[in-house]
């Protein structure tokens, strides 16, 4: 109610000023209305897009004529731009210029640029000229700011000594007709277009074309081949047009002249459309057919380029043609191309085409009967993906076992490995690597494969190894036999084991370990087997019998010696004592005995007796050097022997003997 009563402007001002120092605006708007001030009510309504108070409210100030209230407000709230248009909207340019060098540098080019134009306007164009400058803007604002003042501006732009000056001032000296300095100007510019253009229109073109040889400048060049066209130089407006890169000019000229020797060359460095119209011009002539074909293979029109290939039996076109050729080819055009090659016996590359158009069959069915190594690449390259619409899943494992028989046959096993496992044949990938002789792949695919007959297979290759003298390898073999369930093959593995023992190192204790676990494994076998292994098993137990025997014997000699030789002698009596134990040990056992005892006459006897059984026996393996050389000397004999550097070989070395006259 009180607003109606208040009919003084002044009261209204005095109350909108109220308004900037309490940041009403609410108020200040009803102020502004009562005031009838619209300009300012409209820059309110407008300052409210600002999302500070303060910038609203400094606006509102500025046009209450509250200029250093907007002042501080601006600078308060961080808005240097609009503080920035402030002091230029105030005719303050040195506070504009300061702010925007320190706060406000987005602007700066924009605040130089209008500083310059105020200059200008005052009359100031000296000063005007440094802010045009410094805007940038001096190329175009400082010639139309001269233009009265020609001489002043030929001195500035000398000055300046600017490339976008230079050419101005050059076309500026073109219009007025004085082309000897426009082509000064253009040379310092290096404007070889313009240069190119004044001589031509002197009708200096040799100085035209020396500059577009020099410079290379393709604008330059074209236009010196229009003027060589236009005067029907066709050779020299072909050589301008291709430094222009105008290869479609040039191809023109060369096709209206009959210039066929340049016209292949310039198609060739053309784009596609030009080297197509290039191919139908010489097909349609009828001339170089190669040619024809080899822009229409660069064209990207490979089946037109096959077919006038074909036609015209270009056989280096069509190698060159058939290295870009892929699965994405028309398999019919594939297949075509194969024939050729097949016909020409290029084998490899027929191949090739025959798998990328998927008839991966053929292209094997090749490979064996021009016996074409299977490289890793060209097996890849046949194997169908699982995924494949092309092949069955049975087809495609059918192809694979294919493969793999082919790479057998070559010798590649490895490779028919790969191949066997991928076709899902684990047996036949075992076997192609037992031929390998990769001993470390075959554990590891027998490790993974977990098959019986897989582990079988190992483990009988294992054994052909040197696994005496390999514990890992031994280990192997134990495993494997065991997973593959193949106890009668392990107690085999296990009586081997037991002769290398007693061989080799006449451990006759380790033996008799190792063939208690061959008759455990037969006598687990026992149950599911058939008459052998109950054989097999009686014939192990006796063996273990006589091998008991025989260590029990040795190892109670230091207590009662009698007793163990009688244990000896009733061994020798036995009929199958070898090869459980070995004739010859316990032979040695007993000369050693009476050698230690002195009684060399027996042991005389007994290395008779053993001679007597075993003809051809080396008793220095059975017998120590010591005790051979105690018994020469006191029975007066001298045996001749040789010392074996293995116990389990009894050679044919017979041992001689000289008796001496006393004997």
């Amino acid at each position: 109610m009180l607003c109606d009563c208040i009919y003084s402007e002044a009261v209204w001002e005095n109350m909108a000023r109220m308004c900037v120092k309490s940041r009403r605006l609410d108020v200040a708007r009803v102020c502004l209305g009562n005031m009838g001030n619209a300009r300012a009510a409209r820059a309110l309504r407008d300052a409210e897009k600002e999302p500070e108070l303060e910038a609203q409210v400094a606006v509102l100030a500025t046009q209450l004529g509250m200029l250093e209230d907007a002042e501080r407000l601006y600078k308060s709230c961080g808005r240097f731009d609009l503080l920035n248009k402030f002091y230029q909207a105030a005719g303050q340019w040195q506070q504009a210029v300061e702010t925007a060098e320190t706060n406000d540098r987005i602007h700066l080019r924009t605040t130089y640029y209008s500083y310059a134009k105020h200059l200008e306007a005052m009359g100031d164009k000296n000063l005007a000229l440094v802010y045009f400058e410094k805007s940038d803007t001096h190329r175009f604002e400082v010639p139309r700011m001269l233009m009265e003042d020609n001489v002043s501006l030929e001195i500035y732009i000398n000055k300046m000594k600017d490339k976008d000056l230079y050419k101005w001032w050059g076309h500026y000296l073109e219009s007025q007709s004085d082309m000897e300095a426009a082509l000064h100007y253009y040379a310092f510019a290096q404007d070889y277009l313009s240069q190119v253009r004044v001589h031509c229109y002197l009708g200096n073109i040799q100085k035209a074309s020396e500059i577009a040889n020099e410079t290379g400048n393709r604008a330059a060049s074209y236009h010196v081949a229009r003027q060589y066209e236009g005067q029907d130089e066709i050779s020299q407006s072909v050589h301008f047009y291709t430094r222009a890169q105008a290869y479609n000019n040039a191809i023109r000229l060369c096709k209206e002249n009959n210039l066929d020797e340049q016209l292949m060359n310039l198609a060739l460095l053309s784009n596609p459309e030009d080297m197509m119209d290039t191919a139908m011009y010489y097909e349609e002539k009828g001339t170089h057919m190669d040619r024809a074909v080899m822009l229409y293979h660069k064209a990207g029109h490979v089946s037109k380029a096959l077919e006038l290939a074909f036609a015209t039996e270009q056989f280096g076109a069509l190698q060159l043609i058939a290295e870009d050729l892929n699965e994405t080819s028309d398999p019919a055009l594939l297949a075509r191309c194969s024939d050729f090659f097949i016909k020409h016996a290029q084998y490899q590359k027929a191949v090739e085409l025959l798998v990328a158009a998927k008839k991966y069959h053929e292209a094997l069915q090749l490979c064996l009967v021009q016996s074409l190594t299977i490289t890793e690449d060209l097996a890849e390259s046949l194997t169908v993906p699982k995924d494949s619409t092309h092949l069955s899943e049975a087809g495609r494992k059918e192809l694979l076992e294919k493969i793999a028989d082919c790479c057998m046959r070559q010798g590649n096993y490895h490779l028919a490995t790969k191949k066997y496992t991928q076709a899902g044949n684990k047996t036949k990938a075992m076997r192609a690597l037992l031929k390998s002789g990769d001993t470390e792949k075959i554990v590891f695919f027998a490790g993974v494969s977990r098959q019986k007959e897989i582990y079988i297979m190992a483990a009988n290759y294992l054994q052909s190894l040197d696994w005496r003298n390999d514990p890992e390898i031994m280990k192997n073999i134990i495993s494997f036999y065991t997973k593959g369930r193949a106890l009668d093959l392990l107690a085999g593995f296990y009586e081997a084991c037991a002769e290398v023992e007693i061989d080799d190192y006449q451990n006759y204790e380790k033996a008799y370990g190792a063939l208690t676990e061959a008759c455990k494994c037969l006598n687990k076998a026992k149950g599911r087997s058939d008459d052998e292994a109950d054989s097999r098993f009686l014939i192990l137990t006796h063996r273990l019998g006589l091998i008991k025997r025989f260590i029990q014997a040795r190892r109670m000699y230091e207590e009662d010696p009698v007793e163990s030789v009688r244990m000896c002698e009733s061994l020798l009596e036995e009929k199958d004592l070898d090869p459980a134990v070995r004739v010859g040990d316990v032979y040695g056992f007993l000369v050693e005995h009476y050698c230690h005892n002195g009684n060399f006459q027996q042991a005389w006897s007994k290395i008779e007796e053993l001679r007597s059984t075993r003809p051809n026996i080396n008793v220095s393996l059975y017998v120590s050097q010591t005790s051979l050389e105690a018994l020469q000397n006191a029975a007066g004999i001298r045996l001749v022997y040789k010392n074996a550097n293995t116990h389990a070989a009894e050679d044919d070395e017979e041992v001689e003997e000289d008796e001496n006259i006393n004997h």
